[in-house]
C-alpha cells in the first residue's frame, strides 16, 4: 500500500507533536510535587512522634511554651494547655466560637476571661489559662481531661484526653527538652532579615518569655524553637544555637550541626 507524500508528512507531524506533548507532560508532572511543597509549613520531630503544623499553629505552640517558662511551670502544664488548645481551636487564634468564645482557648468575655481584644492576644490568653490552671488542686497528677475541664468548664470536657499524646510531642519540642525538634520552611528570597525585624522578633519573644537571657540549654532550645516557628513572620532566614544552625532552605533537612553558634545566645539573621 502506498501513501502520498502529504499523508506521510501529516503522520510525521502528529508523531512529533505527540512525543513533544508526552515529554512536556512528563516534566510537568515531575515538577508538580516539588511546586506543591513550596509553601510554608513546620514539622515537629521528637522521639515520641512527629507532628505537622502550619506556621500559625507552630507560633501558638511556641508562645504557650514561652509563657509557661516565664511562670516556671512544669512541662505537664504545657501538655494540658496544648491538649486544651487543640480541642478548642486546633491551635489557631480564631475570632469566633460558641456564643462569645474567641481565641486559641475559646475563652468567653462574658465569663470574666477578659475583653475580646485581649483574648485575641495569644500571650494574654495563655496567661489567663495558666492563672486558672495553677489553682486546680493537684493539676499535675490528676487526669489531663479533668484538669483541663476544671479550667474550661466545657460541655464536653472528656474530649481533651484524646489529644494528650499529640500535646506531649509538642511540649517536648517547644519547651526545649528535645533539641533541634522544630523545623519550619517558607518561600523567601536569599537576603537576611533587616536588623529591625530581628529586634522586633526579640521584643515579641520577651512579651511571652520575659527575660530572653539563656540560663540553661533547655531554655536556649526553647528560644531557638520559638524563633524558627516565627521565622516567616519576622523574615528570619537563619537561627543558630549551641553548635547547630537552622536555615530556611527547602533543600536542607532542618537543623544542621556545626558552625559557631554559642550555647549562651540564640543568633538570628
Amino acid at each position: 500500500m502506498r501513501f502520498s507524500r502529504g499523508v506521510i508528512t501529516i503522520a510525521i507531524i502528529v508523531i512529533v507533536l505527540a512525543v513533544a506533548i508526552s515529554v512536556g507532560l512528563y516534566h510537568l508532572l515531575k515538577r508538580t510535587p516539588q511546586l506543591a511543597e513550596r509553601h510554608a509549613y513546620c514539622v515537629v520531630n521528637t522521639p515520641g512522634g512527629v507532628r505537622n503544623l502550619d506556621p500559625e499553629q507552630a507560633q501558638i505552640s511556641a508562645t504557650i511554651a514561652a509563657v509557661a517558662a516565664r511562670r516556671r511551670l512544669p512541662e505537664r502544664a504545657v501538655v494540658i494547655a496544648y491538649a486544651t488548645a487543640i480541642q478548642e481551636s486546633k491551635l489557631y487564634n480564631v475570632n469566633f466560637g460558641d456564643r462569645d468564645s474567641v481565641g486559641v482557648f475559646q475563652q468567653r468575655p462574658s465569663q470574666g476571661w477578659g475583653k475580646k481584644k485581649q483574648l485575641m492576644d495569644p500571650v494574654y490568653a495563655t496567661k489567663k489559662f495558666f492563672a486558672a490552671l495553677v489553682k486546680v488542686k493537684n493539676y499535675r497528677k490528676i487526669p489531663l481531661a479533668e484538669a483541663a475541664q476544671a479550667v474550661q468548664r466545657s460541655a464536653g470536657g472528656y474530649a481533651y484526653a484524646a489529644h494528650e499524646n499529640e500535646a506531649e510531642i509538642l511540649a517536648a519540642a517547644f519547651t526545649g527538652r528535645v533539641p533541634q525538634a522544630v523545623h519550619c520552611w517558607y518561600p523567601s528570597g536569599k537576603t537576611s532579615a533587616p536588623k529591625s525585624r530581628t529586634a522586633v522578633a526579640r521584643k515579641q519573644l520577651a512579651r511571652a518569655l520575659g527575660s530572653t537571657a539563656i540560663t540553661t540549654k533547655r531554655r536556649g532550645w526553647l528560644v531557638a524553637a520559638w524563633s524558627v516557628a516565627h521565622a516567616e513572620k519576622y523574615a528570619l532566614n537563619r537561627v543558630g544555637y549551641n553548635g547547630a544552625t537552622w536555615v530556611n532552605d527547602f533543600e536542607r533537612d532542618g537543623w544542621q550541626t556545626g558552625g559557631q553558634a554559642s550555647a549562651r545566645r540564640v543568633d538570628l539573621s
